[in-house]
């Protein structure tokens, strides 16, 4: 029962660590049940710093499944991006009760986080993010204080400044709103007014269904690629407003069947950046 109970006490922590290491709902999910069956309480009895020590177990799996992931990442069709996590408290999906610091899930953070090796990605979270002091990192990693201040100030130079987070405002939802519902009419003056002119969309389709291989930058691009994708669109789409990786975002759902979900950058009251994942495989854990 004591590991069962410190296990409950950190899983919110434990999720956060490993879903901003893994990109991936599904395999966060499953390393933290692979963890609690690891745990023994004989052995938690005798370790002084027991959230460290889970850490530690969470992390090393992590990196081991980044390494072995590594070459198919490598060869991943088009681009790559993180598994979509609903972010809104009043969505029915589990996993979003466990991340506690949703200020640094957004794409476009996640992303950056892909540039670091495994374990520059390991120190900069348990630092940046977990606010962890290097002794405990030290531990957690299993290199010197030391080196991991050295791993620290090396990653964080490598990704620059983190992308600026926004809050979700209610123009924000309204803007997500109005985007599909112009996309639907074929407004393309309304779909332009709503997006900057130096827009980005990026989209996800792992070679399992039709996805733009390489980003669509500009505005105008970003419309005439919709408009074009608009008539092959399922005819029984639905539209369920949320919020995504801590920004406004969309479910976009095919009778029982996730189609795609997208999440939305709001800046200065237009939309910058969206990404929409379509990997069907990337999509299992969200429920209707």
């Amino acid at each position: 029962m004591q590991s069962e109970q410190l296990f409950t006490d950190h899983r919110p922590l434990l999720f956060s660590l490993a879903y901003r290491m893994l990109g991936s709902v599904q395999d966060a999910e499953d390393i933290i049940q692979d963890v609690f069956i690891a745990l023994n309480d004989k052995e938690i009895e005798h370790i002084q710093n027991q959230k460290a020590y889970l850490c530690k177990m969470v992390t090393n799996r992590c990196i081991d499944e980044l390494k072995s992931a590594r070459n198919q990442r490598e060869h991943y069709v088009g681009t790559w991006l993180p598994e979509p996590l609903l972010t809104d408290d009043t969505h029915n999906q589990n996993p979003s009760e466990y991340v506690s610091m949703r200020e640094s899930v957004s794409m476009a953070y996640l992303l950056l986080l892909q540039q670091l090796s495994e374990t520059e990605r390991a120190v900069f979270l348990l630092k940046e993010v977990l606010d962890y002091s290097y002794k405990d990192i030290s531990d957690i990693v299993g290199k010197s204080s030391t080196n991991c201040r050295q791993i620290f100030h090396r990653a964080k130079k490598s990704i620059g400044p983190p992308p600026q987070e926004h809050k979700i405002t209610q123009k924000g939802k309204l803007l997500t709103e109005q985007f599909f519902e112009a996309l639907m009419k074929g407004d393309t003056s309304k779909l332009l007014n709503l997006l900057t002119a130096d827009a980005s969309l990026l989209t996800d389709g792992g070679g399992k269904v039709k996805a733009a291989i390489f980003p669509i930058l500009g505005a105008d691009r970003i419309v005439r690629f919709y408009l074009g994708i608009r008539s092959k669109l399922p005819a029984n789409l639905t539209f369920s407003f949320t919020s995504v990786n801590g920004m406004p975002g969309v479910v976009l759902s095919s009778g029982k069947y996730v189609y795609s979900v997208l999440s939305f950058d709001v800046r200065d009251n237009k939309i910058q950046n969206i990404y929409s994942v379509l990997n069907p495989e990337k999509l299992n854990h969200i429920g209707i």
